[in-house]
Parts: structure tokens; C-alpha cells; sequence
């Protein structure tokens, strides 16, 4: 008797609770916009990104997100349409990986509607390390260069690889079935960094920058004499070398998959609306 009573104050909180978990996976494109793309929002250079993570609906309206991303993204001024920034020559590419924590708004109740928009923000954790390749395709890491003088001089501050983003999404979401939510979204991270790319300010002095980190950060600081014909040399300290005015931003645009977690028999919702059988652990209804 005393197990038949535990059993009835237990199950409907477990099914409760298993009925409000729902795994995400994510899968689409991520990009960036910075000093070395020629627009804000663009597919141009994007990249293949994926992602998973766990949602808690609290309503039907309002849903928690714990979610990681991983995707690249990249920028080269030979893919730009203005002749001043192809002849600067400079590129990057950087593996972003995040985890995000997300306050989630359905517009419409999905147990009542096959379609409804979303918006959510939050905070996000992102790692990211650019480098690129010199003029023998060698792979060379940029922070530790200083390309721009950066922890040599007071006003040239280092940045950091790890840094928080506020994130910003919106979409449309469609109900397959009863378990099974596709979302389409577009989502962009707000930095407070304009080091994505490696490209900020202005050009550091060369010999202080060959002097502090030697002849390779020189090379990946002005690569403008790489071009065909071209010979210029390195410009004076204080020259344009990016524009610090905006910061970076990265996004991804892409699917989201939402499968809930111990749904099954009884077609009993999210939030306890029962369509007859016994719920999804198969509790009884009345013990």
C-alpha cells in the first residue's frame, strides 16, 4: 500500500517533468560580420556549423535553453569588391565553439497551433583563435604575432580567445507531431570584441613589432607585397589598417530539431491536456 501511494505522488511529477525536456540539434551555417567582409549579414564565405543542447519549456509560451554551437568562420579581402581592400590582402579563418543560455518565446501556443514565430536572448561563452596561412600555406596562429602592436604599446591592449556574447535569435517554428518541433532561425552573437578577424586599428610600427615578436609578424601584419606586382612597402606607424568604430559579430542561420523527451503513448501534452490512454511513463491516472 505504502508503494502503490509513493507511486501515485511520484509518477506524475517524473512524467511532468519528462514531458517539459526537449534535446535540440542544430544544423546550418555560420558567418560573421568585421573588417574583412564586405556586408553585415551575407552567406558569402559562410560555413558549416552544428549544435545540440537541452530545452525546458516553463509555459507553453516560455522555454530555457542550454545549447552549444561549433562553427568557422572566415574572411579574405581577395573575395571583396573594393579594389582598396583587395590590395590590403589580409585574411583570417577561426573555429568558433559556444555554450549559450537562453530565454525562449513562442509567440503561439504549439499545442494549439502547427506554427508559431520565436525570439530568444541570454549570454553566451565563445572561444575562438583566428589564424591564417602565409605566403607558403603554412598555418600561423595570429594573438601571439601582435599583428597591430597589441600588449605592446598602453593604448594596444591584448584580447582575450574567451569572451562573452549576447545573443540575439529569431525564427519560425513548425509542429510535426505531438514530440517533434523543425524550427528555422537566425541567430547573432553581439561581441565586445573587434578581434574575430585580428583586424582593428591601425599599423604598428615594424621595426618595434619585428624587434618584440620577430620577422613572421611583420609578414602576416602587411601582406599587401605578396600581390602579383605589387610594391608597396610597409606602411608608416598610425596608418588605416581596419576601423574600430563597430565591433564583431558572428551568426548562425540553420534548422533546430526539437525531439522531446519520454513522450510516447496517450498523445498527453507537455503541460498535463490528456487525449485518453495513461501518460507517457504509463502511470495510471487514478491509483
Amino acid at each position: 500500500m505504502r508503494k502503490l501511494l509513493l507511486l501515485s505522488m511520484l509518477c506524475p511529477v517524473v512524467a511532468l517533468a519528462q514531458q517539459r525536456f526537449h534535446v535540440t540539434l542544430f544544423g546550418g551555417l555560420s558567418n560573421y560580420a568585421g573588417d574583412l567582409q564586405d556586408h553585415r549579414f551575407t552567406l558569402q564565405q559562410a560555413n558549416f556549423a552544428l549544435g545540440a543542447g537541452i530545452k525546458y519549456d516553463i509555459t507553453p509560451n516560455l522555454a530555457v535553453r542550454l545549447a552549444y554551437n561549433h562553427g568557422t568562420i572566415e574572411g579574405d579581402d581577395k573575395k571583396s569588391k573594393d579594389p582598396l581592400l583587395q590590395a590590403r590582402n589580409l585574411s583570417f579563418i577561426s573555429k568558433i565553439n559556444e555554450g549559450s543560455f537562453l530565454l525562449e518565446y513562442t509567440v503561439l501556443n504549439l499545442e494549439d497551433y502547427i506554427i508559431s514565430p520565436f525570439v530568444y536572448s541570454g549570454v553566451t561563452v565563445y572561444h575562438f583563435n583566428p589564424y591564417a596561412y602565409d605566403s607558403i600555406g603554412s598555418k600561423v596562429y595570429l594573438k601571439p604575432l601582435s599583428t597591430e602592436g597589441q600588449g605592446l604599446a598602453p593604448d594596444r591592449k591584448p584580447y582575450n580567445l574567451t569572451q562573452f556574447a549576447i545573443p540575439l535569435g529569431i525564427g519560425l517554428k513548425f509542429r510535426i507531431n505531438e514530440n517533434t518541433v523543425l524550427a528555422y532561425e537566425l541567430s547573432a552573437r553581439k561581441t565586445f570584441t573587434d578581434y574575430l578577424d585580428d583586424v582593428s586599428t591601425t599599423y604598428f610600427d615594424e621595426a618595434a613589432l619585428a624587434q618584440a615578436r620577430g620577422q613572421k609578424a611583420v609578414e602576416m601584419a602587411f601582406r599587401s607585397d605578396e600581390l602579383k606586382g605589387n610594391s608597396t612597402t610597409y606602411p608608416d606607424q598610425g596608418s588605416v589598417r581596419g576601423g574600430s568604430k563597430y565591433k564583431d559579430w558572428y551568426y548562425f542561420t540553420g534548422f533546430t530539431l526539437y525531439i522531446g523527451i519520454g513522450s510516447g503513448n496517450g498523445r498527453t501534452s507537455s503541460f498535463g491536456r490528456s487525449h485518453g490512454g495513461r501518460n507517457q511513463l504509463g502511470c495510471p491516472r487514478v491509483l
